[in-house]
């Protein structure tokens, strides 16, 4: 795990991350698809749903969690609207439409409060030690969970082991992450 140089602004680790989690993906996602379906179930035994995404080209897809017994009707998918992110319950086969971000999120359904989620999974292009992650750039995770009651609910970021750095650039609307889920298991900051 190495530090990108201090000068390396946002855009242009955005561009060499997008370039590494694309070479280290092909190998990584089987690994890491299975180590959340191993280590995510544990997080939802007091209740609550999976925030899970609708994976972009060159993200880990981890939709297939449905068909886990135990994330079975147990699964949300994120809907920008009005300028705010949601979160709605999802299954395979359910109706989707394009979001505000042009996104598949569900069409119908309404938007799960905080303490329906136990965990929310967000993708990445790198990862810290102090939990920021490197996004696209649209800041929907930052200020959904700049939210109070969302502040509470669990947030992982989904990368390759390889894009993990020692530090990242992180502009003050940065919400750190409480760890990572990467092929090699599920890492915590702190203790939880």
């Amino acid at each position: 795990m190495g530090s990108p140089p201090a000068q390396a602004g946002k855009a242009e680790l955005r561009r060499q991350f997008r370039a590494r989690r694309r070479q280290l993906l092909m190998a990584a996602e089987p690994l890491l698809q299975a180590r959340a379906g191993l280590e995510l179930p544990p997080l939802l035994r007091g209740g609550g749903c999976l925030g899970i995404y609708w994976p972009l080209p060159g993200e880990v897809d981890l939709r297939g969690l449905a068909e886990s017994p135990h994330l079975h009707q147990r699964l949300a998918l994120p809907r920008v609207c009005d300028g705010t992110m949601r979160y709605l319950r999802w299954r395979p086969g359910d109706p989707l439409q394009a979001d505000a971000t042009g996104i598949p999120a569900p069409a119908t359904g309404d938007p799960l409060p905080p303490g329906q989620l136990a965990v929310l999974l967000a993708p990445a292009l790198a990862f810290d030690r102090s939990g920021y992650r490197l996004g696209y750039g649209g800041g929907w995770f930052d200020r959904l969970r700049s939210q109070p009651d969302w502040d509470r609910v669990t947030a992982l970021a989904v990368l390759p082991a390889g894009c993990l750095v020692q530090n990242l650039p992180a502009d003050p609307w940065d919400v750190p992450f409480a760890g990572w889920l990467d092929e090699t298991g599920l890492h915590w900051l702190q203790a939880v």
